[in-house]
Parts: structure tokens; C-alpha cells; sequence
């Protein structure tokens, strides 16, 4: 069953690094600012707290804890889509399903 986690920071897209001076390659301002609601305690009790050190972004959901990295070769130069394939890579090394639907970050995971 999809838990929702958290609304997607509108917000975070004034940290582009275009729009903003962050010269690191990887959006850090916009990427810290998405990541920060995802840092909540569900209503089960779980606790999911996902954080960027360095280039990589650091999910943990209750005991499960995956990491990904923002591939700036692999994926190209947008933060967007880099942070999104870091994310799913952190979930999947988790073994928990994220996605992003709309304005909603859903959360799934497995009972077993």
C-alpha cells in the first residue's frame, strides 16, 4: 500500500542553480531544499530521513537504508533528473518503492 510521504517542495525550484549561485555542478541548494519535508515520521511510526552528503543522497526508511548518487555524466547536467534517478537508486538499494506523483511523494513498503 502507497503511504503518501510528503508534498513536493514547490519552492525548491527558485534553488536552480540558474536561478541561484550555486556553482557546484549538482544543484546542492535545490537538492537540500527538496530533500528537507521528506523528513518526517509516518503516521505508523516509521521514520524516513533522507539527506545529501556530498553527491549522494542517503534514504532511510525505519531499518532499511539505501544510497544513491547524483550522476552528472550518466544523467546529464540537470539537477532535476539527476536528483530524481539518485533517489530512486537510494530506494531501490532500500528495497522500498518512492514516487512522485504530481504534487505528492508516495512511499511503499514491502511488509516482508
Amino acid at each position: 500500500m502507497k503511504t503518501k510521504l510528503c508534498d513536493v517542495n514547490a519552492d525548491a525550484t527558485a534553488k536552480l542553480p540558474g536561478k541561484t549561485d550555486d556553482k557546484s555542478g549538482i544543484g546542492v541548494h535545490y537538492v537540500d531544499a527538496y530533500l528537507k519535508p521528506m523528513n518526517r515520521t509516518l503516521d505508523d511510526g516509521t521514520v524516513v530521513k533522507a539527506k545529501r552528503r556530498g553527491l549522494k543522497i542517503v534514504l532511510a526508511v525505519g531499518a532499511k537504508k539505501g544510497e544513491g548518487l547524483m550522476r552528472r555524466l550518466q544523467v546529464g547536467p540537470d539537477p532535476v533528473a539527476m536528483l530524481d534517478a539518485a533517489l530512486q537508486e537510494a530506494a531501490a538499494v532500500a528495497g522500498i518503492q518512492l514516487t512522485v506523483d504530481g504534487t505528492e511523494i508516495l512511499i511503499e513498503i514491502p511488509t516482508t
